[in-house]
């Protein structure tokens, strides 16, 4: 049981993430000072975490498990809590008057923690028994909560090493967040770097004569940050809040030798003058607009403070840069065209100085290269922290350019060169090592029990088979994973033809199971509608249908496989990759893990079993459970899933909308996947016997296709759909009600894989179809012809 002290933005979103990960939530706040509501200041910080977009909440019943009230009424209920956190107001002394009541009523074995930002654990601490001391450190949790992946634990000089450890696993396992260990100093290890970075970016660009659009487009990808590079960043995190943290951090750190770099320029106090706040005030850096008909963003003439129509710019190093191939290989060419180049310039001149500031933060901050790294990836999106992007330009040539400028290097960094090591890492018999600056010397990095790694398997030699799309590796124990590993994970001939080699493996006595999972971005974007488009361009529909044919005989074997087979989803499940799920015995999903079927999109329907398992899921479970129960709710249910391309936003809606069932785990830490879904194999291996190939779908007949063929009119004459996706529809319910039988009756799984296999070549021969493939590749986006 969790207990959230403070119902603001942060405290709101907190409670809604620890009841996501279905533990109950106590959310208390001040009495309303009027009305006879005394909970409205908590329902109002609730009802807006459930407004918030993105969503706060993985569904709507989640919330169900956040009680809320009151500091006077309810603090009682704090006795038998687990966890206590507070997230009030960032002033001391109400703090600390509320640490001194949660004493004396939280249970002796209770986790109580902070998730304060700017004021020091040891202040809030003050005046509290040793007992309290010891269970009492600072959580910091990034905002939203449930999105970005850091939580910083900050233990004070008394808190006890074990609640510390437990704090971390309970973290890391139960609410999926990624853990650094952060000493007691202002605003940590993320907010601190990030926040020097970002004003020492934004500085540069001012007085260097740089344009927003170009600093953008120079400071996102192509260096291993986020889309949104600098000053889109500052407009959707609030230039506000940006220039706030910078503000407070400056008087809190009179010894560090950077200070003035936190101190804002001039032009954003102007800008908060101007309430020119970002996306919160409608206009910051840029603004959102409607010209001649279409969305479109000016962008602030820093002078003048007047806007303009964006420009894209010419940056010519940019593509030279992205040929040079991964984030390293990039950074070393911009650092050498540097001199020459004005935006490698910048890019030298900004991330050296970055860099060298994180070193010399160390040990301060963190005893922990590793921690500073992760924080920085896992708090600010960055592909790389400062350590292993040094690595990447190598160390000693980063130094020397450093102190070319003018960049003052850290002692420690020096001394480290000088002993002859030349990396902030070592990999070495199978481990990683990182370098520690206070032990002067490599030490074994912390390794995540819960976490299988694909890479350090392959490392071990136990990757038994590879094409360019696909792999089979040996989990241990007997059991084995198929990996796709094409571009976006989207399936294509290899990944078939390895599904193929598994399938056979899984005859093998020595074989358990079967994994399929991968440790990609996403899980799989459906078919590859670059191969598909060129297929049907150049006349090949016959290796369409018999590519499809394939998928659906490799997908029918993973359903009724002589071993269990358990998928292990994550993020973007769309299309083929949802219906690798469908025909697995269990599902192990991330709970940030994004089903649905896209193919309504680009003018088809799932034809790999995906429309057959929806009937046999959510129709034929239901009428097989209660043969009366009329079949047309269930079908309608199965159909709008279908026909509406309706995506779930996390693992639970996925439930709802039945494409996992019960039996199946949701598992809140996307690296422990794996593992689950091998430990979920063991556990089907011992007693498995494959399902009974039998009539197992209830195909509802010609007077329920007709039902939702009326439905698909109505939708049209309310102009609520096009003409062209009434065609796609009418396809849907076809193969949903078992196509022209004038009976409802059971039939074998195969009879609606046909009727899938004919609907999706119709609808592929078809120009509109075909429009729609190619407007998706074009733009990434629908067209609805």
């Amino acid at each position: 049981k969790v207990a959230v002290l403070g119902a603001g933005t942060m405290g709101a979103a907190i409670a809604a993430h620890c009841a996501n990960a279905q533990l109950d939530v106590e959310l208390l706040d001040i009495v309303a000072p009027t009305g006879d509501d005394r909970d409205a200041i908590t329902r109002a910080g609730y009802e807006r975490m459930r407004k918030a977009r993105p969503a706060a909440l993985m569904g709507d019943n989640v919330a169900d498990r956040i009680r809320l009230g009151n500091f006077e009424d309810n603090l009682d209920r704090l006795a038998d809590a687990d966890w206590i956190i507070e997230a009030i107001v960032e002033r001391v002394e109400p703090k600390q008057q509320l640490m001194q009541r949660v004493e004396k009523i939280a249970g002796p074995a209770a986790i109580i923690s902070s998730n304060t930002s700017g004021i020091p654990l040891r202040t809030l601490a003050e005046g509290r028994s040793d007992a309290f001391r010891a269970h009492f450190l600072g959580t910091h949790f990034f905002n939203p909560p449930r999105y970005l992946k850091l939580v910083e634990l900050i233990p004070t000089d008394h808190t006890d090493p074990l609640v510390v450890d437990a704090m971390r696993n309970f973290a890391e396992r139960a609410l999926g967040k990624g853990v650094v260990i952060a000493r007691d100093t202002p605003d940590f290890i993320a907010n601190r770097l990030g926040t020097f970075a970002g004003m020492q970016a934004i500085r540069y660009a001012f007085d260097a004569g740089y344009s927003i659009e170009e600093v953008d487009a120079i400071t996102g990808p192509l260096i291993g940050r986020p889309s949104t590079a600098t000053f889109r960043l500052n407009d959707q995190v609030g230039l506000d809040i940006a220039v706030g943290v910078a503000e407070n951090i400056y008087p809190l750190i009179p010894d560090d030798e950077s200070r003035d770099a936190f101190q804002p320029h001039p032009k954003l106090r102007e800008m908060l003058a101007r309430q020119l706040l970002g996306n919160k005030t409608g206009a910051g850096f840029y603004k959102r607009i409607e010209r001649d008909g279409k969305t479109m963003f000016d962008v602030v003439e820093i002078e003048t403070f007047d806007y303009k129509p964006a420009v894209a710019p010419e940056v010519p190093i940019v593509k030279l840069a992205q040929q040079q191939g991964d984030l390293g290989a990039r950074l070393r060419f911009l650092m050498l065209r540097a001199d020459d180049d004005r935006d490698a310039r910048y890019i030298r001149d900004t991330l050296l100085p970055y860099l060298a500031y994180a070193a010399r933060r160390v040990p301060e901050i963190s005893q922990s290269l590793d921690d500073v790294d992760h924080a920085m990836v896992w708090g600010y999106a960055h592909e790389a922290g400062p350590f292993r992007t040094w690595d990447m330009l190598g160390v000693r040539q980063a130094v020397d350019q450093m102190k070319s400028l003018g960049i003052e290097v850290a002692g420690w960094v020096d001394r480290m060169l000088a002993t002859g090591n030349d990396d902030f890492y070592r990999h070495e018999n199978g481990r990683d090592f990182a370098y520690s600056p206070v032990d002067a010397k490599y030490l074994a990095l912390r390794e995540d029990l819960l976490a299988i790694s694909l890479d350090r398997l392959r490392e071990q030699g136990k990757e038994l088979s590879r094409n360019d799309s696909a792999s089979l590796l040996d989990l241990g124990d007997g059991v084995l994973c198929l990996e796709f590993h094409s571009k976006a994970n989207s399936i294509d001939a290899g990944i078939r033809a390895m599904g193929f080699e598994a399938l056979r493996a899984l005859g093998r006595d020595d074989v358990v199971g079967l994994v399929i999972g991968n440790q990609g971005q996403h899980f799989c974007a459906g078919a590859n509608l670059a191969d598909l488009a060129r297929s049907v361009r150049e006349g090949r529909l016959d290796e369409v249908e018999k590519g499809l044919g394939a998928l659906q005989q490799l997908l029918m074997g993973f359903r009724f496989a002589p071993k269990p087979v358990v998928a292990a989803p994550h993020g973007q499940t769309l299309g083929g990759g949802l219906e690798f799920c469908l025909h697995a015995d269990r599902v192990v999903a991330a709970a940030e893990t994004y089903m649905g079927f896209a193919e309504p999109g680009v003018g088809l329907i799932p034809a790999g079993g995906g429309t057959k398992e929806m009937a046999r899921r959510i129709v034929s479970a239901a009428v097989g459970l209660a043969p009366d129960t009329p079949p047309l709710p269930s079908l309608q249910k199965a159909f709008d899933t279908i026909a509406m391309a309706r995506v779930s936003g996390s693992a639970r809606e996925a439930q709802t909308l039945g494409f996992l069932r019960d039996e199946d785990r949701i598992v809140m830490n996307p690296e422990h996947v794996l593992a689950a879904a091998k430990r979920e194999v063991l556990e089907l291996g011992d007693s498995y016997a494959p399902p009974e190939r039998n009539r197992n779908v209830y195909a509802a007949g010609r007077w329920a296709r007709a039902a939702l063929e009326v439905g698909v009119k109505t939708l049209q004459w309310g102009r609520y759909v096009s003409e062209y996706d009434g065609v796609i529809g009418t396809d849907v319910a076809r193969v949903l009600t078992g196509g022209d039988l004038s009976l409802p009756q059971w039939v074998p799984e195969e009879y609606l894989l046909e009727l899938e296999k004919d609907a999706f070549l119709g609808l592929l021969k078809n120009d509109k179809t075909q429009a729609r493939i190619a407007a998706m590749l074009e733009s990434g986006k629908p067209l609805r012809n």
